[in-house]
């Protein structure tokens, strides 16, 4: 844990400074080096050394062995990022995301994601060519400019991030960017010693043998969600393995956390991604952990705070991201007849209002249970007056089981049950339809009844 409290607090640069080349060192803060404080729902990995992320990864790998073998190939487990390399390295990448941002409004005065922008090479030319940076006479700048990620509508990255999860390319060599005053590549990324860039490639590899052994034994993997200093990097990451591995399928699926107030920005712009880069796109929708943490971070670093103001303005905003991912749904039943699955929702809610929202929704947008792109989550144990009728209704319906050891699974659920207060608060409503069940099977002699139904899950081949 020692080494972890050196990963909680980044110091992100103004675009002056990167774009002059006056680029600070990283600066860590103990305040919030445990990211347990203030979080509910949540299993927290600590930075150890590298053999004990190897020993989660194989955690993990069991979890797929343990899904695959019981749900006919339609099964999910879920993975953190955080517990297969040292958090400090997502850290600084999430800090080279926010900077690069921040030099591309500098170099072409469009503010806001770069996908976005429409903003193409042409741009950046005239930008250098205004500043007396000559391509011809500057070989490293225009290799930069070749080496973009874009297509024929836009940029849509400045760096080639499927070149960093496939390559063994430096972080060091890879995030760089001319400065406008001299056209010198410099880096955006604070210095990186030789073990820091193994510690990366390990977690790279350690990805990318989940994610590998997943596709092989056809089980989707979910990426948690974490605090926002640790987000950029982690959803960058997640979809660039989409790119990868979702090439036939939804495989890697991304978390979106709806107390967040740019969370449809961000999920709409993944959207795009998937949609010009060609590749399937998985997301889980929920609400969030680590509310209380990220406002008290906020309030005692000095920056806006991230987490919506009201429970209804996070219920809003669930709503509005299902919306915009069922739009995108419906586009692509109308236009990809043969491929209409490209987009796979697992709509994570014990909330019935929620839930009654997205039948109804789909109903609207004429997407049905057996279109396999929505399905709905719940604990083990929760809620099982929202699951079991959903399930019966035909809708592809999971339960989260919690693994591990009792001394860390316990824990965890008293967590979940603190968070999920408003669900304790109908535990009447729950007990009276248990007690009306069973005073019905009693006065019809079905002590043992299954209700009828199509218990294979939809998407299974049956044996």
């Amino acid at each position: 844990m020692e080494e972890d409290h050196w990963s909680c607090e980044s110091s992100a640069d103004t675009h002056e400074d990167i774009a002059s080349g006056t680029i600070e060192r990283f600066t860590p803060q103990r305040k919030f080096a445990d990211r347990r404080m203030n979080v509910s729902g949540a299993r927290t990995y600590f930075y150890v050394n590298e053999a004990q992320c190897e020993k989660n990864m194989e955690t993990f790998l069991n979890c797929i062995d343990a899904v695959s073998d019981a749900t006919y190939g339609t099964g999910f487990a879920a993975i953190k990022m955080t517990a297969l390399g040292r958090p400090q390295l997502l850290m600084q990448l999430s800090e080279v995301i926010t900077k690069t941002r921040n030099y591309f409004e500098k170099v072409s005065g469009h503010k806001g994601p770069i996908i976005s922008a429409g903003v193409g090479i042409d741009v950046f030319e005239k930008r250098f060519k205004a500043e007396n940076i000559s391509l011809p006479e500057n070989p490293e700048v225009d290799s930069w400019m070749k080496n973009m990620t874009y297509d024929k509508k836009s940029i849509i990255h400045l760096f080639s991030w499927s070149g960093l999860i496939d390559t063994n390319i430096l972080l060091t060599d890879m995030f760089k960017v001319p400065n406008l005053k001299t056209g010198k590549l410099e880096n955006l990324i604070s210095a990186l010693t030789r073990e820091e860039e193994e510690m990366f490639k390990n977690m790279m590899r350690r990805l990318h043998t989940i994610f590998q052994y997943a596709k092989d034994r056809d089980v989707r993997v979910m990426v948690d969600a974490e605090q926002t200093y640790f987000q950029d990097a982690i959803s960058r990451l997640t979809l660039e393995m989409m790119k990868k591995y979702n090439t036939e399928k939804a495989i890697v699926f991304n978390t979106y956390q709806c107390y967040l107030t740019d969370t449809l920005d961000q999920i709409s712009l993944d959207l795009e991604q998937a949609y010009r880069q060609e590749f399937y796109f998985g997301a889980k929708l929920v609400r969030g952990a680590y509310m209380e943490q990220e406002r008290e971070r906020a309030e005692e670093l000095n920056y806006e705070d991230p987490v919506n103001p009201t429970y209804e303005a996070t219920t809003e905003m669930y709503h509005n991201c299902l919306k915009e991912c069922l739009r995108r749904i419906q586009i692509n039943k109308e236009t990809l007849q043969e491929d209409t699955q490209r987009i796979a929702i697992m709509v994570a809610s014990h909330n019935e209002d929620t839930v009654r929202y997205t039948v109804r929704k789909m109903e609207e947008f004429n997407i049905k249970p057996l279109d396999r792109v929505i399905c709905f989550g719940q604990l083990l144990g929760m809620c099982d007056h929202i699951t079991l009728p959903l399930g019966q209704a035909g809708y592809s319906v999971y339960k989260y089981v919690p693994y591990g050891p009792v001394d860390e699974v316990l824990p965890y659920l008293s967590r979940r049950a603190a968070e999920n207060g408003s669900i304790l608060l109908k535990l009447k409503k729950e007990k009276k339809l248990l007690w009306k069940e069973l005073g019905r099977r009693v006065v019809k002699g079905q002590l043992m009844y299954t209700p009828k139904g199509d218990y294979i899950p939809i998407g299974a081949s049956r044996v």
